[in-house]
C-alpha cells in the first residue's frame, strides 16, 4: 500500500503498509506538539512479517558478504551526513537535549560503518583431525529470523547495535521499537531500506509491547530473539520465547542499579563530574546511570557539598534548546514513577539533599528537577530498586572494603565505577566489582561501540552485544570433518 506523508506505516516485505490504528508521538518538551503520526500493528502484522522475513532468509544468508558491507556502509554515511536533522527528531520524540541526540545518531552511524567491516571478516578456522588423513572446518552461518524489541531511551543507537549485526552476518529482522519513539526508528529502517537491502530483509511492525513484541516472542518461525527494557518485560519475553514449539536464542539486556565509589584519596572535581554526568544526563534514563554513590568518610560531606552545588547550576529546559544541560522526562507515566521514588526516598528516612520537584517552562512539559538523597541505607528501596530517571542517594562506606561490598549488595551487574587515585583500589575494584563494565574515573555511562556490552546477574541474559563480539549472538557455529 502506498505510504501518506502525514501517516508512516510499518515496513512488511518491502511495502510500507498503513494501519487502521495509528498512534501520535507527543515531544515530552512541548506536549501540544505532535511529532509524527504512526501506525499500530497487531499480532497479523507481526505475522505477516515473520512470514515475509522468512521467506527472504535463504537468499540473503547466502548474499554475498560485499553486498552486505556496502548496504550497511551506504546507510552509515547517510545517517552521518543527516545527523543534525534525526537528532532534532530524536530528540524532540525522547526528550534528551539535542546535542546528546546528534551524538546519538552519530553512533548509530559509526556501528554501520564498523559492522559493515565485520561483515568481510566473518571468523572461522580450518584445524587437523585426530584422525589419520582427516581435517576439519569451524564456520559461521547465520542464526534466521531475528526479533528485535527495542527501548525507547536510545531509540536510534540501540536498534542500529541489534539490526547492523544481524544483517552483517546473513539474518533477516522483524523490528519491533517502542511505541513512545517511533520517529527515529521508522527513519533508521527507511534509510537502510533505501540502501539496497532486498524485500523482507528488515521488517519494522509498530505498536504496543504487549501486543507487537508478545507476538514476536512466541512466533514459531522466530529464531532468536534480542531485547532490551526492563527486567519484568525481559522475563516475560523469555518465558514466551522458550514455551513455544522452538525454543528461541536469547538476548536479553535488562536493568541495573549502578554503584559509583567514591574514596578519600579521590580528585573531588573529577568524582563530582563523574556522579552528575553519569547520574542526571539523558535525565537519567539510562541503564548504565550511576543511581547509587558509596562514600567513604573522609571525602563524604564535602562530595555532597559539591554535588549540590554543581546540580544547582544544571539548566533544566526544552531539548532543542541551546541552554539546556538536560531535557524533561520521557512521558508522564515514567514522571509519576520518578516522583513516587522520590516521596517513598522520604517516607523511608532519607534526606533530601536537593532537587525533586516538578519545574514549569515556557512549554508543557514534563519537566523534573534532578534529586539527591543522602544518609540513605542499603535496605531502603530507593536504593535497591531501578528508578530510570535523575534521582541518586548517597551511602556512606566505612572504608574500601566496606564501599566494594555496598556496590556489589544488588541484584543488578550491570556497570559500576571507582573515583580514585591509588592504583591499588583501582585495581582491585576492576578485579572484584560484580558488573559487566567497570570504570575508574568515569561516569558509569557512555561506551565504546566497537567494545563488548552487557552485565551480570539479573541485568543481562545472553551473548553479549556490540563490536566483533556480537558475532556470538547472531551466528551458530558448524564443524565439518573431511577425509581425503
Amino acid at each position: 500500500m502506498k505510504q501518506t506523508v502525514d501517516v508512516h506505516g510499518h515496513l512488511i516485505g518491502g511495502q510500507w503498509v498503513r494501519a487502521d490504528a495509528v498512534q501520535e508521538n507527543i515531544n515530552p518538551s512541548d506536549t501540544n506538539q505532535i511529532v509524527g503520526r504512526y501506525a499500530v500493528g497487531t499480532a497479523e502484522h507481526v505475522d505477516q512479517a515473520v512470514r515475509a522475513a522468512r521467506a527472504a532468509f535463504a537468499a540473503w544468508s547466502r548474499s554475498s558478504p560485499q553486498l552486505r558491507h556496502d548496504i550497511l556502509r551506504r546507510a552509515g554515511a547517510e545517517l552521518a551526513a543527516r545527523k543534525e536533522e534525526l537528532g532534532r527528531l530524536l530528540s524532540s520524540e525522547e526528550g534528551k537535549t539535542l546535542p546528546e541526540g546528534i551524538g546519538e545518531v552519530q553512533r548509530a552511524a559509526s556501528v554501520m560503518d564498523f559492522m559493515a567491516g565485520e561483515a568481510l571478516r566473518i571468523p572461522g578456522e580450518r584445524v587437523a583431525g585426530l584422525a589419520q588423513g582427516s581435517d576439519a572446518e569451524v564456520t559461521r552461518e547465520p542464526l534466521g529470523v531475528i526479533g528485535i524489541i527495542a527501548p525507547w531511551n536510545f531509540p536510534i543507537a540501540i536498534p542500529a547495535w541489534k539490526i547492523a549485526p544481524a544483517l552483517a552476518y546473513g539474518n533477516t529482522v522483524v523490528f519491533k521499537p517502542a511505541d513512545l519513539v517511533p520517529g527515529s526508528a521508522w527513519a533508521l529502517v527507511d534509510i537502510l531500506q533505501r540502501a539496497g537491502l532486498p524485500e523482507g530483509v528488515l521488517n519494522l511492525v509498530m505498536g504496543k509491547g504487549s501486543v507487537i513484541g508478545s507476538a514476536l516472542a512466541s512466533h514459531p518461525e522466530v529464531d532468536a530473539i534480542s531485547f532490551t527494557g526492563s527486567v519484568p518485560t525481559g522475563r516475560r519475553i523469555a518465558e514466551a520465547a522458550v514455551t513455544g514449539p522452538v525454543m528461541k536464542r536469547l538476548q536479553l539486556e535488562m536493568g541495573g542499579k549502578n554503584p559509583l565509589v567514591v574514596l578519600d584519596d579521590a580528585n573531588l572535581d573529577i568524582a563530582v563530574e563523574c556522579a552528575v554526568q553519569g547520574a542526571f544526563y539523558s535525565t537519567g534514563q539510562r541503564c548504565t546511570a550511576s543511581s547509587r554513590f558509596i562514600v567513604t568518610p573522609g571525602v563524604h560531606d564535602r562530595f555532597i557539598e559539591a554535588v549540590v552545588e554543581r546540580m544547582k547550576g544544571l539548566r533544566i529546559g526544552h531539548a532543542l534548546d541551546a541552554g539546556s544541560d538536560i531535557g524533561p522526562v520521557v512521558d508522564a507515566r515514567q514522571l509519576e514513577t520518578n516522583l513516587r521514588y522520590i516521596a517513598l526516598g522520604r517516607e523511608e528516612g532519607a534526606e533530601l539533599m536537593f532537587g525533586g520537584d516538578v519545574l514549569e517552562r515556557a512549554t508543557p512539559g514534563f519537566y523534573l528537577r534532578p534529586a539527591l538523597f543522602a544518609s540513605t541505607l542499603p535496605a531502603m528501596k530507593v536504593v535497591r530498586e531501578e528508578i530510570f530517571g535523575p534521582v541518586a542517594t548517597v551511602t556512606r562506606a566505612d572504608d574500601y572494603e566496606h564501599a566494594l561490598a555496598l556496590a556489589n549488595d544488588t541484584e543488578f551487574g550491570l556497570a559500576a565505577g571507582i573515583c580514585t587515585t591509588s592504583l591499588s583500589s583501582a585495581t582491585h575494584f576492576k578485579r572484584y566489582a560484580q558488573a559487566g563494565i567497570v570504570k575508574v574515573n568515569q561516569a558509569t555511562s557512555g561506551l565504546d561501540f566497537h567494545l563488548p556490552f552487557g552485565g551480570r546477574k539479573a541485568s543481562s541474559y545472553g551473548p553479549r552485544e556490540q563490536g566483533r563480539y556480537a558475532v556470538d549472538f547472531y551466528t551458530v557455529i558448524k564443524t565439518a570433518y573431511t577425509s581425503a
